[in-house]
């Protein structure tokens, strides 16, 4: 990307901006230099008036002219063509150097006596802007004659060649490279607005029409101007030269010239190949076509949006009547279709796959100031256009977050300072979070990273303090989090324990939850329209599923199945709940050598056990649920943390026949009481602990958790664990059963004495006597 000093101060002042302080200020904020150059015309040559040409008497080639230098008219000899055109040129005086061996003298050419010499871009230095003479015009600035030419800043300009990443398409231009400048000088930009100035208009509506026969990708606006008396000003070819784009005709170098200071895509067509007879009217065509936008006009192909134009449709010389064209489409979307289909591309499709300016009203406006303002060219009142609806992008950041990623406190006015100036808008601000709307210029900004990126590169990587490496990462464990890794754990557990997981809708039969005895939604809360006649209703537990799932399973042929879901179920109210269940039907292993093709059906125990490689440590007591799935000898509580959250049960002979199944078992557990609970680390003793069985004799009717309450109400500090072991029941016991206890026994101070244990045991034996009656056996 090749920028001049003067044109960049076209959008913002920089004219006290010293070479030096530019190019360390664009290497600073990213924008590599790799060449700075700046232009110096000799003394001595200036500004000149041509008052009259005559033909050399004795030279066909060569003009006599009498220019005005200011300090006097002078007879200066010329050999170039266009010499005839000019009123302005840039005149080499006697004493000039134009180079170490090269000083303007009197000279006597074919006879005619010359003083001075009338001078070619190259000839000063500059770079080549085609054959004859430089002639001047007011583009550069005010002409004075006898004025030094060096003193038109336009004319002696620093060029600045840049080094661009792929990701800055919207640096492709001179008000691209402005606006990070304005950021990193803190010098607002100047805001660039033009109204049409021809006051006797045609309405375009009555010359051109625009259609989109279908959703298109990409945005469109079209204008149209009668260009008779187009021509290039000074400036235009100048400037043009110094970035090495000169085109073949002034419309061409028109559009490259606004294309690079705007960034806006443009393109030129010629409307008399349109038109088969006149009055007609000019229908523009956008249409999509293997994921690109094609463009025609009266049936005649013109472009792909973004890709290329058909060259037969170029504005040349003989235009009398231009289609100016104004387009951007997503760089994404421009470049994978374009890849896969291998199609040619023009010179524009480097800028608009790497993103162009959407703003496609700016580069029509600056188009139509230049033509106006240098030209006199008409254009037709009104434009024709399509936008393509985009949602905005908007990235949530706060000053903490920026400062951790940059590595020092930036305040929040700075960061929003340097956002606004680089062309981010604020969606909304509180006391930390701001979202922020990323203009469609930087499609390469995605998260609060790249925003990051952006605030660093402008308060310049050289003015960040060297610190040690230190990593900050946001609070990633939430509630959310925590459910869905005891999820995960609970899948890959019950799938080692042979279970497959289920997955059914929320919804169930009203009748079989009604027969089965469990409750039901409220029916001005059920569903409305049932999506099918036996899924009328949300379901109150997970089970039926389960139930009609393991029915189709034993349908197919299958001995064993195993089955799981971790899903929701509603209350009467239509509150939300979770729940783990779980069915066991048939086999309790799979047919081996081991069990001689004979294997054992699930039993309580087997099961139980299973349960418990699932869930961990339980309980289990008498059950207090009612449901008619539940076997009135086989079934428990579940108990966790010392609350009931489910219960466990052989399922009933009634419904396991009903639903053609073996022996079964089921399960079902509130998820909520699977969560892990925060524990406290303990210590660990380094002493030895002792185990101690101790057998009671107790009511055949107290479970065993009652008496661990009892014993954990205690807080013994000696006691570390308390479990059963064995249970013993007979008719000399009557109405009482033997209950055996294992306790270990540790110290975390000391080694264990005697009298220690004992006062342990003897606090349980007369905790349990006081309570249940319990007298050792």
């Amino acid at each position: 990307m090749i920028v001049t000093r003067t044109w960049l101060n076209n959008f913002i002042d920089i004219s006290d901006v010293s070479d030096a302080k530019l190019y360390e200020t664009l290497n600073s904020i990213g924008l590599e230099v790799d060449n700075i150059k700046t232009y110096t015309i000799p003394s001595k040559v200036v500004v000149g008036r041509i008052l009259s040409c005559e033909k050399h008497p004795n030279a066909d080639k060569l003009n006599i002219c009498q220019i005005d230098t200011g300090d006097g008219v002078h007879q200066i000899v010329c050999g170039a063509a266009n010499v005839v055109h000019a009123q302005y040129v840039a005149v080499a005086t006697v004493g000039a150097k134009l180079g170490e061996d090269f000083e303007i003298k009197h000279a006597t050419l074919r006879g005619v006596e010359s003083a001075g010499m009338v001078c070619s871009a190259s000839e000063l230095g500059l770079p080549n802007i085609g054959d004859g003479i430089m002639i001047l015009d007011e583009s550069i600035g005010e002409l004075v004659v006898g004025k030094e030419l060096n003193e038109y800043k336009k004319v002696a300009d620093t060029v600045i060649e840049i080094e661009l990443t792929a990701n800055r398409g919207d640096c492709l231009s001179i008000h691209g490279v402005a606006r990070d400048l304005s950021a990193a000088l803190d010098i607002p930009m100047k805001h660039f607005d033009y109204e049409s100035q021809n006051q006797e208009k045609i309405g375009l509506a009555r010359e051109a029409e625009l259609k989109t026969p279908n959703n298109v990708h990409g945005s469109l606006k079209y204008m149209m101007a009668d260009v008779k008396e187009v021509h290039d000003a000074l400036i235009f070819t100048l400037r043009l030269a110094f970035i090495e784009a000169i085109q073949e005709n002034a419309i061409s170098n028109i559009i490259k010239y606004v294309t690079h200071t705007t960034g806006v895509i443009l393109r030129a067509y010629k409307t008399r190949d349109l038109l088969q007879k006149e009055g007609d009217k000019i229908t523009i065509t956008a249409s999509m076509k293997d994921e690109l936008t094609y463009i025609e006009a009266n049936g005649k192909f013109l472009s792909i949006l973004g890709v290329s134009q058909n060259e037969a449709s170029r504005a040349d010389d003989k235009t009398v009547k231009v289609l100016f064209e104004a387009s951007y489409i997503e760089p994404h979307l421009l470049v994978d279709a374009v890849a896969k289909k291998k199609l040619p591309t023009d010179e524009l499709f480097y800028n608009s796959s790497r993103g162009s300016e959407p703003d496609l009203t700016f580069g029509c406006k600056y188009l139509m100031y230049l033509l106006e303002s240098y030209s006199g060219c008409n254009f037709f009142d009104g434009s024709l256009s399509f936008e393509e609806e985009v949602e905005p992008k908007i990235i949530t950041i706060s000053e903490p977050e920026i400062s951790n990623l940059i590595g020092q406190k930036i305040d929040k006015s700075e960061i929003l300072r340097i956002l606004n100036a680089l062309g981010f808008r604020v969606h909304n601000s509180s006391e930390e979070i701001i979202g922020i709307i990323v203009p469609r210029f930087r499609h390469d900004i995605e998260n609060i990273q790249d925003v990051a990126e952006e605030v660093l590169r402008i308060v310049g990587i050289n003015n960040i303090q060297a610190k040690p490496l230190k990593f900050f990462e946001a609070q990633r464990i939430t509630p959310a989090s925590k459910r869905y890794q005891t999820k995960k754990e609970l899948r890959q557990r019950a799938t080692a324990a042979g279970f497959f997981e289920s997955i059914s809708y929320a919804f169930s039969d009203r009748s079989l939850l009604e027969k089965y005895g469990f409750p039901l939604v409220k029916e001005e809360l059920d569903i409305i329209n049932p999506i099918t006649e036996d899924l009328n209703t949300l379901r109150s537990t997970i089970l039926i599923n389960l139930l009609l799932a393991a029915k189709r399973n034993v349908s197919y042929s299958k001995r064993t199945t195993a089955l799981f879901e971790i899903g929701t179920i509603f209350d009467e109210n239509r509150q939300e709940h979770e729940r783990f269940s779980l069915i066991f039907s048939g086999q309790e292993e799979s047919e081996s050598v081991c069990n001689q093709g004979k294997p054992n059906n699930i039993n309580f125990e087997s099961f139980v056990k299973k349960l418990s490689a699932i869930l961990g440590n339980f309980q289990l007591r008498s059950n207090t649920i009612t449901n008619a799935l539940i076997h009135p000898y086989q079934s428990a509580d579940i108990i966790i943390n010392g609350s009931v959250c489910g219960y466990l049960s052989k399922l009933h002979p009634t419904v396991a026949e009903a639903f053609d199944l073996g022996e079964s078992f089921i399960a079902e557990i509130d998820f909520e009481a699977l969560m892990p609970q925060h524990i406290n680390a303990n210590p660990i003793s380094k002493f030895q602990g002792v185990y101690k069985d101790l057998s009671l004799v107790v009511d055949k009717n107290i479970p065993f958790n009652q008496l661990s309450t009892v014993i954990d109400a205690l807080a013994l500090p000696l006691l570390k664990k308390c479990y059963p072991i064995d249970l013993y029941e007979d008719e000399s016991l009557k109405e009482q059963k033997s209950i055996t206890l294992r306790l270990f026994i540790q110290s975390l101070e000391d080694t264990l004495q005697e009298e220690a244990i004992e006062e342990t045991i003897n606090s349980i034996l007369e905790a349990l006597k006081e309570h249940y009656g319990a007298t050792l056996r």
